[in-house]
């Protein structure tokens, strides 16, 4: 069977993980318990994803012209993800996040570096490469106005799009048309819907997939709304959670699965995600989620 051919545009970041026992206060100074570098960025979280679970994955963006951005590479390079389109930006340094793990939860700080000269003209010059694709997977750690040109592209190729609307920003109508699938969190889809007009709110309805972490993930088909259960785990680091469900997502929509046995797939994927630390090096490989997926569908 012919692999699925996804492609992702979006961020590639270098995380810098601090763990501590508890979060400090404002001009507080404490001690933490470990400190390590991952590999990370939405974007090229979500293309690991779909490379494991068995896509044939292409990204597409922008990395500084250092040792980070020389890495990243690499450890994409390293999971069968195609990184010909991560093009080096010279004056810019590599992105990096920021991330504080304490008591079962995360907080981020996202330096975009080199993410941010993604442009809509660079994206653009790519539109022969993202015409070939099966799913274009979007996230908002590059400029709005890229992502809507992405959009734009895939549409007039009748290309389906997955778009993670994180971090969370008001998302102009147009864009909102030219997606297939909105993947919010449970926070981010409460603000999408506070600042919809009418018309935005029933679109935003429609499309949205939302995980909702421990109680899984609901979507609406027709008027019916579905909640597929997460999976009951020890959770170690929910970083890269989101990600690894939108990766799966793509894989299995890009076979033409059933909504909902996607949704289960993805859902699987996600919840497998959170048992280690660091967003890509917990991700689950494709056997591990096909052995639950059997037993649960």
């Amino acid at each position: 069977m012919k692999k699925p051919r996804i492609t992702v545009l979006g961020s590639l970041n270098m995380d810098l993980v601090t763990v501590t026992e508890k979060m400090p206060q404002q001009g507080e100074t404490i001690t933490g318990q470990a400190f390590s570098t991952f590999p990370g960025g939405k974007g090229a979280n979500q293309a690991v994803a779909a490379a494991r679970l068995g896509a044939e994955v292409y990204m597409f963006g922008k990395v500084g012209n250092d040792l980070f951005g020389k890495k990243l590479k690499e450890i994409l390079n390293q999971e069968n993800v195609n990184v010909d389109y991560v093009d080096v930006e010279t004056n810019e340094e590599t992105g990096t996040a920021s991330i504080i793990i304490s008591d079962d939860d995360n907080r981020i700080i996202v330096v975009p570096g080199a993410n941010k000269e993604v442009t809509p003209e660079w994206v653009s010059s790519y539109e022969e490469q993202i015409r070939k694709s099966d799913t274009l997977l979007l996230q908002l750690e590059i400029p709005l106005e890229s992502v809507i040109k992405a959009a734009q592209i895939a549409k007039k190729h009748k290309i389906p799009v997955i778009l993670n609307p994180a971090p969370y920003q008001k998302l102009p109508n147009d864009l909102l048309m030219d997606i297939t699938y909105l993947t919010p969190n449970e926070h981010e889809y409460k603000k999408l819907l506070e600042e919809a007009t009418k018309e935005e709110f029933d679109i935003i309805r429609a499309k949205s997939i939302i995980t909702k972490g421990v109680e899984g993930v609901e979507f609406h088909l027709i008027n019916e709304k579905i909640l597929v259960n997460a999976l009951k785990v020890d959770v170690v680091d929910t970083t890269g959670a989101g990600d690894t469900f939108n990766g799966a997502l793509a894989v299995e929509l890009s076979k033409n699965q059933d909504i909902k046995d996607a949704v289960l797939f993805a859902a699987i994927a996600g919840s497998l995600s959170v048992t280690k630390l660091g967003a890509q090096s917990g991700m689950p490989s494709l056997n591990d989620v096909k052995k639950i997926y059997e037993l649960q569908k």
